[in-house]
């Protein structure tokens, strides 16, 4: 494609330098090492670098031409320069724009909110394919495209390569897209350019503080998203969290709501749960489904809700709903030949750890006790960490506190903020192992026939990021290791 029709897509072009535009480019590159001969280089002011710095870097690679939104001095002025008021924007159109607007040959639907991204978008992706549809996903855990596994290194991942995923899905005949959504992907723009057929809501709790610095500025980075939905999209939000509402005051979106307390367009309530699964109520009719917990009631919920919002029949999702599995690493439980569960998720909030503890007690109904191993991420918000405990301490008769991934934090530094959120009391009944494989098998040893273990914070992870360094380690390998001692014992 030539850079003078690339640049027609773009709302406002300030200047353009250069007397010749109707040349073709290669490409389209915002980071400066993996230009190529013939790209535009588009200069993105990130958290921090800012692309500009590099726009001499890009000419010296072979860029063809600059993005950015002032003209440094000094220059080669044989290379146009295009200046727009905002090149994080401007990216996304203009990647949009070079794939063929993928977004739009798909039906995209994004999934917001604190918890349960994850589980919605995986679940929706899951179930479209189990109706027969070609489908994409985009999550914290993989990427697939109908099938076919991808790795992922964000919950959203950079402009560049989410438009080329999404180009490829559109491609290989992939007929509808279900991607998580990051409160950072809205904040830098790095959904820009795509084109969502609708959007979905899940909750809103203290997360990320230490980028967004306030609530309200990590509730407006979720609203952003919602306001920014076309007329032709549809917005579906769980009204039983106090954000719900919120989220749809100015979208264009169709409105849809989900409630597990009032009326709604799509009502649930659970009858009966058991470890193995739930027997549910949705909009009057009854299906067992093989989750766990009220948290993941509203997860199936959204998704029941988006389905028919898509045109699916109610009947035909409830029965392929009930043919599911839960997420890796979400709610997902080990059975011990001695007579107790352990149960690992990604719960790594306090209001995740307060779900996830409040599912386990759903079964338990005051039946076995509940051992809590858990620990916090480093170089992450620390408001958070003794919020964690607190709750963890609360809803659990046995706490230990270990390390999570501390990545350049020492682990022992984190523990001790956890800490602070305990009393006296609690203190009686908590642990502080910093080794989480030996946290984890002394929560093992510690239970009893009856028991509930939870091991939160890292869920499908197989790694702990250690000073920069990812080493191996997988809490259920951990768990299923120490139970298959059990076994020969």
């Amino acid at each position: 494609m030539n850079l003078n029709i690339l640049i027609t897509f773009l709302p406002t072009v300030q200047t353009v330098t250069g007397h010749d535009t109707g040349f073709p480019v290669s490409g389209i590159c915002s980071d400066s090492r993996k230009v190529e001969n013939g790209n535009i280089f588009v200069a993105v002011r990130g958290t921090t670098v800012d692309g500009h710095d590099y726009i001499g870097g890009a000419i010296e690679k072979g860029a063809s031409a600059i993005v950015c939104e002032h003209i440094p001095s000094g220059m080669d002025k044989s290379i146009p320069f295009v200046a727009v008021p905002d090149t994080a924007e401007a990216l996304g159109i203009l990647l949009d724009a070079w794939y063929g607007h993928p977004s739009s040959r798909l039906a995209l639907v994004g999934v917001t909110g604190t918890n349960g991204k994850t589980t919605v978008a995986t679940v929706l992706y899951e179930l479209f394919r189990r109706l027969g549809y070609r489908a994409g996903l985009i999550s914290t855990v993989c990427n697939y495209i109908d099938g076919k596994p991808l790795a992922t290194n964000h919950t959203t991942p950079d402009p560049d390569t989410l438009h080329a995923l999404l180009a490829q899905m559109a491609a290989e005949g992939c007929e509808y897209a279900f991607m998580e959504v990051s409160s950072h992907a809205v904040d830098q723009k790095r959904i820009s350019g795509l084109t969502f057929r609708g959007g979905i809501f899940t909750n809103l709790t203290r997360d990320h503080l230490d980028y967004h610095h306030t609530v309200e500025n990590y509730l407006k980075a979720k609203k952003k998203f919602f306001d920014n939905l076309p007329a032709s999209a549809f917005a579906v939000t769980n009204v039983d969290d106090k954000s719900g509402l919120v989220m749809l005051q100015n979208t264009a979106a169709k409105k849809y709501t989900c409630s597990m307390q009032t009326l709604a367009d799509f009502k649930g309530k659970t009858l009966e749960t058991h470890f193995e699964g739930t027997e549910l109520s949705i909009n009057g009719r009854e299906v067992y489904v093989h989750f766990v917990g009220r948290f993941n009631a509203y997860n199936l919920l959204a998704v029941y809700g988006t389905a028919v919002a898509l045109g699916e029949k109610p009947e035909e999702v409830l029965v392929a709903l009930s043919a599911l599995h839960p997420v890796s690493g979400r709610f997902e439980t080990i059975a011990s030949p001695l007579g107790y569960t352990a149960i690992v998720d990604y719960a790594h909030t306090p209001d995740a750890l307060t779900n996830v503890l409040n599912g386990i007690h759903e079964v338990l109904n005051g039946n076995g006790r509940i051992i809590t191993v858990v620990g916090a991420g480093g170089n992450r918000d620390g408001g958070k960490r003794p919020l964690m405990a607190k709750e963890a301490c609360r809803l659990s008769d046995q706490l230990i506190l270990t390390s999570d991934n501390p990545r350049f934090e020492e682990p022992d530094d984190i523990i001790r903020d956890m800490v602070n959120g305990l009393n006296r009391d609690d203190m009686n009944r908590t642990l502080c192992i910093t080794d989480r494989k030996q946290a984890i098998a002394t929560a093992t040893r510690l239970a009893q026939k009856g028991d509930v273990i939870l091991v939160a914070g890292k869920g499908h992870e197989d790694y702990q990021d250690i000073k920069g360094v990812k080493h191996h380690f997988d809490d259920r390998e951990i768990i299923k290791n120490i139970f298959a001692s059990q076994h020969k014992s």
